[in-house]
């Protein structure tokens, strides 16, 4: 029985010493992959003349040094847009906006589908930018506008930059709509006059949006076209209602004043979007300092 104990023990002590040393030594440390840095996109909203407040937006963000990675325009964002990516500053901006004259960007025609061509604006927006296609733009820029035949919503981020922002900005019975391969394209407020979502799917953490349509105009409109212009101000603050949900700042401009088709008002509109900048800025702060906290940021 001494025997049998014995041999029981001496197997109990050769098996833990056999799993002992068959243990897997613990692993070496690793190292942490630092984080993904955060992309941040300025989304520009539809508006028409409202849209000169853009400039004082991108004005308040420039001097701030909030950093900019992309841009997305629908509407007259997307001239302002596109013009920026391409690399002028808001001062520039400020310049060509107070240097522009209608029929610089207006060829009316009789009225077919439309009484403005457009191609007077396709020809300003390639002329300013030396007919750089937007893929070579040192900032990603993508321009919005909607398939009339589908009701898709089109996003440009490569080929002729003037011919996709007069897309952006062809409001229907106002432009003629622009044809692009097969598609019969009209202004990109129609389905997204602030187009969040689509600075989210090419890869925006942050998206700081400019929305110039929350502002109605109260006033009776006089005639056919600001019957026409304020009629779309009404379809694109409803929409953008609900779009602006996405974001993670938006700056409102107060530009409900000033008429869709007015550019006497530009400098006015400029001012605005320097006063709803200045207003933001606390909150961008605060979002600039959290990203820089968790390294996402230089």
């Amino acid at each position: 029985m001494k025997r049998i104990a014995s041999r029981l023990i001496c197997t109990l002590i050769a098996a833990g010493f056999l799993a002992a040393c068959s243990t897997t030594p613990p692993e070496a440390p690793s190292v942490a992959p630092p984080p993904k840095p955060a992309k941040i996109a300025v989304v520009l909203g539809a508006g028409a003349s409202k849209g000169f407040a853009h400039i004082g937006v991108l004005k308040i963000l420039e001097s701030h040094r909030v950093p900019v990675h992309m841009v997305v325009g629908t509407s007259v964002g997307s001239l302002v847009g596109s013009l920026y990516a391409y690399g002028y500053s808001p001062y520039d901006l400020q310049l060509l906006a107070f240097s522009l004259n209608k029929e610089e960007v207006v060829d009316y025609m009789l009225p077919d589908n439309g009484f403005i061509r457009g191609e007077k604006l396709e020809n300003y927006v390639n002329a300013k930018v030396k007919y750089t296609p937007i893929e070579k733009f040192p900032l990603p820029f993508m321009a919005v506008a909607t398939n009339i035949q589908t009701g898709e919503e089109l996003v440009f981020g490569r080929g002729n930059t003037g011919k996709a922002v007069r897309a952006s900005c062809s409001i229907p019975g106002v432009f003629n709509p622009v044809a692009i391969g097969d598609k019969t394209c009209v202004d990109g407020g129609v389905v997204s006059p602030v187009a969040i979502d689509v600075a989210r799917r090419f890869g925006a953490d942050v998206v700081i949006a400019v929305d110039i349509s929350s502002h109605l105009n109260a006033s009776t409109p006089r005639g056919t076209v600001e019957t026409i212009m304020q009629a779309i101000d009404v379809m694109y603050n409803k929409i953008a209602q609900a779009q602006i949900k996405n974001a993670d700042i938006v700056i409102k401009p107060k530009v409900g004043h000033i008429g869709s088709s007015d550019f006497s008002r530009r400098h006015e509109a400029i001012l605005e979007g320097e006063k709803a900048a200045t207003e933001a800025m606390p909150a961008i702060n605060a979002l600039l300092f959290r990203l820089r906290e968790e390294g996402r940021l230089p």
